[in-house]
């Protein structure tokens, strides 16, 4: 039986009923199923919706919480790969600072009497992912202006900073002469690679070989024939033998249609590439070097004739972000219980300092959820074992935004369609700011996007699923919803 209500209440729940219609235009209403355009890109890439873990959500500056607009498996962890590079750089600038730096003491075994060093050098690294090439000549000429041209001594590299358990390039995924693989060092120099550089010459039937910076001790072809074709998969094509740490060797042709190519490789045996460097670099600024260059300690109650620094963190978290870099992710992330530690004089820091301090910090930032939700097993996401929720990872970077280091974090994300990992993006050029992370079975984007409507959302997607790797068009399909939020 139907009974008619009074008159003053059939106007409040028309009102109320003009209310519920207007709340979803006024501030957003959450979806409930996947929007068309990423289903459309989950059926294309043949991946059920179940791979896929997301979190579309306003971001707003005060207390009150954005509005959600999607949640889709978003408390199940999963892998993120480089994605999980956004915990360690936020918690990095949320403990350190922006303007943090690194320092890489200098040391004098002994007086400098006419040009020597009478005595040895020594170099205490910190964990500076920083120094490379061009910086270890300044802080050769740094030493030369202090009136050093020879050392009698000995240079003495101290990498006691850390405790590392042994390891090696290969034990990823097989692939040592890749620079993602280096392992980390407290005294890291040149992210321990070369890079070689192709230059065909027709006229010749060659391409020149030059190699950056040059190694002491090694040797590298200067040329490979040339081959016709077109220019695909060249590096498996020029045949490089690693096997020798004395020589670079490319057995096999280069496409002339290539043009120019850079190719930047792990050295085969890193623990002698910080030596062979050194004694190089010192050997062509005209130095003399009377003993070797080897691993060792300062010795007690030594004083610093100088201390190199590092740039601002701000600038080596936009390096990490930008290009995805996974060797100074995981500088970064061993360096942090030294770095907040009251005593910067300790030392032995280890993997398992580092992954409690990231835990504790999370443990701050999400409560209960970051045991749930996260599991830390480095910092650059380089693993088959880091696990993030879509949500945690969402309320972290909502977090982030109200942040006092919010500028610098998503200044360091890749811009879409303009740079980094997102240069060839189709989303909507300059609208997103997004983290990329891809592994075998992973791809993944997390960070920031600016809709039509000037909105801004938080964004994170992440597919974990053997055919992962065709799945970035769903990525691109849900940052481009989120986008076009002004079209629903």
């Amino acid at each position: 039986m139907h009974f008619p209500l009074p008159r003053h209440r059939r106007r409040t729940a028309l009102a109320a009923l003009l209310i519920a219609a207007l709340a979803p235009v006024a501030q957003g209403a959450e979806v409930q199923a996947l929007p068309a355009g990423v289903q459309a890109a989950l059926q294309r890439a043949k991946l059920p919706d179940s791979a896929l873990s997301a979190v579309v959500q306003e971001v707003r500056n005060g207390p009150e919480p954005g509005v959600p607009l999607l949640r889709w498996n978003e408390a199940q962890p999963v892998n993120p790969a480089s994605v999980f590079k956004l915990l360690t750089t936020f918690a990095a600038l949320d403990l350190l600072g922006p303007a943090w730096t690194w320092s890489t003491p200098v040391y004098f075994g002994g007086p400098v009497r006419d040009g020597v060093l009478e005595g040895s050098l020594y170099l205490r690294g910190s964990g500076d992912p920083t120094l490379v090439i061009e910086r270890v000549w300044l802080m050769l000429r740094h030493l030369q202006q202090l009136g050093v041209r020879e050392i009698r001594g000995d240079i003495v590299l101290d990498r006691g900073a850390w405790s590392l358990p042994a390891s090696s390039p290969a034990d990823f995924d097989g692939e040592s002469a890749r620079p993602y693989n280096v392992r980390p060092d407290p005294l890291l120099l040149n992210l321990k690679a070369f890079t070689l550089t192709l230059r065909p010459d027709p006229a010749r039937g060659i391409a020149s070989v030059s190699m950056e910076p040059l190694l002491a001790g090694v040797a590298a072809d200067t040329s490979v024939p040339l081959a016709a074709g077109p220019c695909e998969d060249w590096r498996t094509a020029l045949k490089p033998d690693w096997s020798d740490p004395g020589k670079v060797r490319l057995t096999g042709r280069y496409p002339a249609s290539c043009g120019e190519q850079p190719w930047p490789v792990a050295y085969s045996d890193p623990a002698s590439f910080n030596a062979r460097l050194l004694a190089q670099t010192w050997f062509e600024l005209g130095g003399r070097l009377g003993g070797k260059v080897l691993d060792g300690a300062v010795p007690a109650g030594l004083k610093p004739a100088w201390e190199q620094r590092s740039p601002p963190l701000a600038e080596v978290v936009r390096d990490i972000n930008k290009f995805s870099n996974n060797v100074m992710a995981e500088q970064l992330f061993l360096s942090l219980p030294g770095a907040t530690r009251a005593d910067a004089n300790l030392s032995g820091s280890r993997p398992e300092d580092a992954r409690a301090l990231l835990q504790r910090w999370l443990q701050a930032r999400l409560g209960d959820a970051a045991q749930r939700e996260v599991v830390v097993a480095n910092g650059s996401g380089l693993s088959r074992d880091s696990r993030v929720s879509a949500q945690a990872l969402a309320q972290l970077l909502a977090q982030a935004w109200q942040s006092p280091v919010m500028p610098e974090l998503i200044s360091s994300l890749p811009v879409s369609g303009m740079d980094g990992t997102l240069r060839r993006s189709v989303t909507t050029l300059g609208r997103a700011h997004l983290k990329t992370g891809s592994l075998r079975d992973v791809n993944a984007v997390a960070g920031f996007v600016l809709s039509n409507s000037g909105r801004r959302y938080v964004v994170v997607a992440i597919l974990n699923h053997p055919l992962a790797g065709a799945g970035r068009p769903v990525l691109d399909a849900l940052a481009q919803w989120a986008i076009d939020d002004a079209k629903r």
